[in-house]
């Protein structure tokens, strides 16, 4: 029984019931993915092995980026990590994103908003959590303008539960943190503000000035982590990412939505003159970049991470609609429907930034970081992706997404 006991404390997620003998033989009932009668001796094999497993927790998992990042670690690591998603599953939250990997032995995922501290506290008790992967938050800027309070609650306060609990549960008596622990919050290059059409580049230098209640939420919540680093010495690090674009994207963001649009023959709403110009990350690099700065990066630091891929917002229309054009068959009959005749320029976003560009020389410099995929590469991999998936895409914009895109994009 007491071998048992020692089993269960190291074990979190493992459920194993006293053992009882049949025939020569102990046996333990263990209750979870792989419930059933154990051998004794694989059971402490099992046991053995999880404990070397270094346990991530992932906030936002079932979103774009995070459902991403989960499946770039699955595929490198395999079952040398376990990961713990969790994920209030709102709009742009979908678990279908998952749906290859929600069987593994290794994945738990829990439905909890992060700005419910008990239900984040209970998964840091449970658990012997060594990475904590910020995701979670508010994203679209649009949705900030109609409804800012939304993003200031999840993206401020969740952002301050998720690192008051990690503080809780990492941090020893005498105010040092258990070795190998580490918080690393993901945010955006959109705090910086915007800069001139002529040239520039964001460093982690450069100042925050953001401009949009979405990148005001943002900045407030870089600026809780930076507090937490500078005041406790909370073993922590900050990523601030340029646009991504990728497979599951909720097409409310400008690439999804174009590829979508155009393949219904609807037209392709562009904001003001088009000419605003983003720095565009293949989300699989962004992935892998988050991986590197995990393992790799200084305590306490910033890491800027951009993909080098600058490009006005008309030219990724343009690019998009002759990609589509291309990779259509000749007898596909959504071929006739795509053209640039279904652009249609809107009224122009509130405080819409001009121009953001990020220079990743650090990252590159200290941890060996580079964006791998090219927009052109990255764009045909993204269409791909979603010709495979149109029933993702089908059930994503039906019911209230429809309604809200109405509203958005009256021209």
């Amino acid at each position: 029984m007491q071998d048992i006991r020692k089993l269960q404390r190291a074990l979190p997620g493992m459920a194993a019931m006293p053992y009882f003998p049949v025939g020569k033989t102990r046996k333990i009932w263990y209750t979870g993915k792989k419930s059933g009668l154990w051998d004794f001796a694989s059971f402490c094999a099992e046991s053995k092995r999880r404990r070397g497993m270094r346990t991530y927790l992932v906030t936002g998992g079932a979103g774009f980026i995070g459902s991403n990042y989960i499946h770039y670690m699955f595929r490198k690591y395999d079952n040398e990590i376990r990961i713990i998603n969790v994920d209030a599953l709102t709009y742009a939250g979908n678990l279908e994103n998952l749906k290859d990997i929600e069987n593994r032995d290794n994945y738990t995922f829990v439905k909890a908003n992060i700005c419910d501290k008990e239900a984040i506290a209970k998964i840091f008790a449970e658990n012997d959590i060594d990475r904590v992967v910020h995701f979670a938050a508010e994203s679209h800027v649009d949705r900030s303008i109609r409804n800012p309070e939304v993003f200031v609650q999840t993206n401020v306060l969740g952002t301050a539960v998720m690192l008051n609990c990690a503080k809780n549960a990492w941090e020893l008596p005498d105010g040092t943190f258990k070795p190998g622990k580490k918080f690393l919050h993901v945010s955006t290059d959109e705090v910086y503000g915007s800069l001139s059409e002529d040239g520039g580049y964001f460093y982690e230098t450069t100042p925050y000035a953001p401009h949009s209640p979405y990148s005001a939420s943002k900045a407030g919540s870089d600026m809780l982590v930076k507090a937490y680093m500078d005041t406790y010495h909370f073993p922590a690090n900050i990523t601030n990412c340029s646009n991504n674009y990728g497979p599951y994207q909720f097409p409310e963001k400008l690439i999804p939505l174009i590829i979508n649009n155009a393949l219904h023959g609807k037209k392709l709403p562009v904001y003001g003159d088009g000419k605003n110009v983003r720095d565009w990350l293949y989300v699989e690099d962004h992935a892998k970049a988050i991986d590197m700065v995990q393992e790799q990066g200084r305590l306490f630091e910033t890491y800027n991470v951009g993909g080098h891929n600058e490009k006005q917002n008309i030219q990724i229309i343009e690019i998009i609609i002759e990609t589509l054009q291309e990779m259509l068959a000749d007898d596909d009959p959504r071929k006739a429907l795509v053209s640039k005749d279904l652009i249609t320029y809107v009224a122009d976003r509130k405080g819409h930034d001009r121009r953001y560009a990020i220079a990743p020389d650090k990252i590159k410099k200290e941890i060996g970081w580079y964006p791998e995929t090219m927009f052109k590469e990255g764009i045909k991999k993204t269409i791909a992706w979603y010709f495979e998936h149109e029933d993702w895409m089908e059930r994503v914009t039906s019911g209230d997404y429809q309604k809200y895109y109405n509203e958005m994009y009256k021209a």
